[in-house]
């Protein structure tokens, strides 16, 4: 799929896990909605790459759409796969690896 900024998708269909690639040894990212009210994002992290420990003041729901990934939720584990989904509360400490290479989409709600 040719890539297309956020505006060239809107009224068009898509496949998330085709805006963005795979890339050794890094985590892609490519915003797809961004608003003051929030953000959704598409992700694709390579095997073994993560996101350190960190908070965030409102609630963040990922989508696993492809692989495998462990996200830690207040020092709670969880092993998502394509399909599941997981909402972070507000506040609590999370973090994300890539237990497998996977791509997400994470969707944060500002309010």
């Amino acid at each position: 799929m040719e890539r297309k900024k956020p505006g060239e998708i809107i009224g068009r269909i898509f496949k998330f896990a085709d805006l963005v690639t795979y890339h050794s040894g890094a985590i892609v990212s490519r915003t797809v909605i961004d608003k003051d009210v929030g953000t959704v994002t598409i992700f694709a992290f390579d095997e073994g790459q993560s996101l350190s420990e960190h908070t965030a003041p409102y609630n963040a729901m990922i989508q696993v759409i492809d692989g495998e990934a462990e996200i830690s939720i207040a020092g709670e584990k969880f092993l998502l796969k394509g399909g599941d989904s997981i909402i972070m509360p507000a506040n609590k400490p999370h973090a994300v690896r890539a237990v497998k290479k996977f791509k997400m989409i994470l969707t944060m709600i500002r309010s």
